[in-house]
C-alpha cells in the first residue's frame, strides 16, 4: 500500500502481526511457523472476501484482503514482542 503512495503504518488495517521480509501469501494453507521463542503457528486461511468496498478500497483503489490477507491458527501460545522473528518450519 505504501508502494501505492498511501501514508499508512503498522495497525492501520487492524493487524494483529505486521511482518517483514517474507512472503506470506505465497505459503500454502497448513505451512506451519515459529513465533518468537515459543509460539507455534499454522496457516489457515489466505485472502479475505472484500465486504462492500472497505476503506481500504476507497484509500487505495484496491483491496489487497482478498489477496494477501493471511490467517493463522495459534497451535501453541505465548509472547510475541516487536522484533521476534518468524520463520517457517
Amino acid at each position: 500500500m505504501q508502494a501505492k503512495g498511501l501514508d499508512v503504518g503498522p495497525g492501520d488495517f487492524a493487524e494483529n502481526i505486521t511482518t517483514e521480509g517474507i512472503e506470506l501469501p505465497v505459503l500454502p494453507i497448513g505451512t506451519k511457523l515459529a513465533l518468537g521463542h515459543d509460539i507455534e503457528g499454522e496457516v489457515s486461511q489466505i485472502g479475505k472476501v472484500c465486504h462492500n468496498r472497505c476503506a481500504i478500497y476507497y484509500q487505495a483503489g484496491d483491496c489487497v484482503m482478498p489477496k494477501e490477507g493471511i490467517f493463522i491458527k495459534v497451535l501453541k501460545g505465548g509472547i510475541l514482542k516487536e522484533g521476534d522473528t518468524i520463520k517457517v518450519l
